[in-house]
């Protein structure tokens, strides 16, 4: 949903374009066989080419090359036949080679869209480039140290156009993004771990005037901390417009302790990084056959999969949307729900389930029910022999302990109770120590049903049969 900034003199406008570094799913560098594995010590993982040894040539990584065409195909971008590496030079300690190695003129990616609620929002290009190595700066007083594992680290850059309008609109970009990115296994989403990380590009702007100039907030990792930053550069570039001065392009960090961004350099320009083909590296060439073995390769789409759960399955929209939220999720549902009713398994996955991994803070992977086992439970209760309170029993016992629902219901005893003629003893008993009460229901007061029920379950435990104890009941009081 588009905001506007209330200023002295009347409303302005966001206009919000994001920069993402997404961490290529891959065991190996961009262009090394150096390893990718997080948390490392330091300068473990570097090899000759990642420390620019002279002599050192790059080679490039297959699988990030297909990773980055499968990340274009979900989002439905132009895969480029023809692509070219550049030389982006500039220096700072952590880059051994003094550039980096990224796609300028010619990315592999061209174009694309995300849905996010209310609005589509167009991306501009998915380029490949290596990632620099980190600067350490609280291991020494005196001294920053280098460590240079995540130097030639495969990135995604994924660009959007400045469509955005509002700090809400831009984390929902980030949030489906992610998540499209995960589903596809092109990267694990892991901001904490730095594997996904965001600049934001804000300017301000009256409604529907020319794009007002724009500063770059750098490293923001958290969908939180995106919000904010922007929330807060939004407004202070009003106030500077308003006190008579001028936005200048520049690049920014955030404070998250102090909720506010502050200068960090002025922004570059293209050609201040002098880019030029990278002699050491030939055109990324893609043939038909390339991309449609990588189109064949890539899962169901979370928005084709949301479909066929409602038209197929008959979920509500809710549902649907909350199942395919996660390419996991809607796996383990498909797994749950095969061969029963999908509704049934939709409230178990969606109520039951994702509850209780939301109040431990795991993800459904670590779920200790398997999807075969959460199906057992759900046709022990489809079968009568569970009620739906008992099933929730079980399902406390199953995520405990890890065992099998049947052999919990066994052992526990939990077996309801669905003899007829056993339940139609106790109906009997009830309805004769409780003659006046079962006269006034035939008076009218039929709500009393509840109280009949209630003392059915409390005799016999709570194991009997819901379902079977009100016909029993309504059979004997409307006689």
């Amino acid at each position: 949903m588009s905001a506007l900034i209330e200023g002295r003199d009347g409303a302005w406008e966001y206009a919000i374009g994001l920069e993402v570094h997404a961490q290529v799913a891959s065991a190996a560098k961009l262009f090394s066989g150096a390893p990718t594995a997080f948390g490392a010590e330091p300068n473990t993982q570097v090899s000759l080419v990642d420390a620019a040894m002279p002599g050192m040539l790059p080679v490039i990584n297959r699988v990030c090359v297909e990773q980055a065409v499968r990340t274009g195909l979900g989002f439905g971008g132009a895969i480029a036949r023809h692509s070219v590496f550049d030389r982006k030079n500039y220096f700072y300690p952590d880059l051994p080679q003094g550039y980096q190695i990224s796609q300028y003129s010619d990315p592999v990616v061209v174009g694309g869209t995300v849905e996010i609620p209310g609005r589509t929002v167009q991306i501009t290009r998915l380029h490949l480039e290596q990632d620099a190595g980190k600067s350490v700066h609280d291991r020494d007083p005196d001294r920053t140290l280098i460590d240079l594992n995540r130097a030639g680290v495969a990135l995604m850059e994924i660009v959007s156009e400045p469509d955005l309008r509002s700090p809400e609109e831009a984390a929902d970009f980030l949030t489906r993004l992610r998540a499209l990115l995960r589903w596809l296994g092109t990267c694990d989403g892991n901001m904490q771990e730095g594997s996904l990380r965001c600049d934001a590009n804000v300017s301000v702007r009256r409604p529907g005037a020319e794009l007002g100039t724009r500063t770059e907030i750098k490293n923001l990792n958290s969908i939180r901390f995106l919000r904010e930053a922007i929330e807060y550069e939004g407004r202070r570039q009003v106030e500077v417009i308003e006190s008579g001065g001028e936005v200048v392009q520049e690049t920014r960090l955030f404070d998250p302790d102090r909720g506010e961004t502050r200068a960090m350099r002025t922004k570059e320009d293209a050609h201040d990084y002098r880019y030029f083909p990278d002699p050491d590296l030939l055109p990324l060439e893609l043939d038909e056959a390339f991309i449609e073995a990588v189109r064949a390769s890539m899962p169901e789409l979370p928005e084709s999969r949301r479909r066929r759960f409602v038209g197929e399955l008959g979920l509500s929209d809710y549902d649907a949307a909350l199942l395919t939220a996660e390419r996991a999720r809607a796996d383990y549902f498909e797994a749950a729900a095969a061969g029963r009713d999908a509704k049934q398994a939709a409230n178990w996955v969606a109520g039951e389930l994702l509850g209780r991994l939301n109040r431990e803070g795991l993800e459904i992977e670590a779920a200790p029910i398997p999807a075969a086992g959460l199906g057992e439970l759900i046709d022990l209760i489809a079968d009568g022999t569970l009620s739906g309170r008992m099933g929730r029993e079980v399902f406390e016992a199953m995520w405990e302990t890890g065992g099998p629902a049947a052999v919990i219901v066994e052992e526990r005893g939990l077996k309801q109770i669905s003899d007829t003629g056993a339940l139609e003893g106790l109906v009997d008993e009830l309805l004769a120590r409780e003659a006046d009460k079962a006269a006034e229901y035939r008076a009218g007061r039929t709500k009393l049903l509840g109280f009949f029920v209630g003392q059915v379950m409390k005799a016999t435990g709570g194991k009997a049969n819901p379902k079977l104890v009100n016909a029993l009941l309504r059979a004997r009081l409307e006689e």
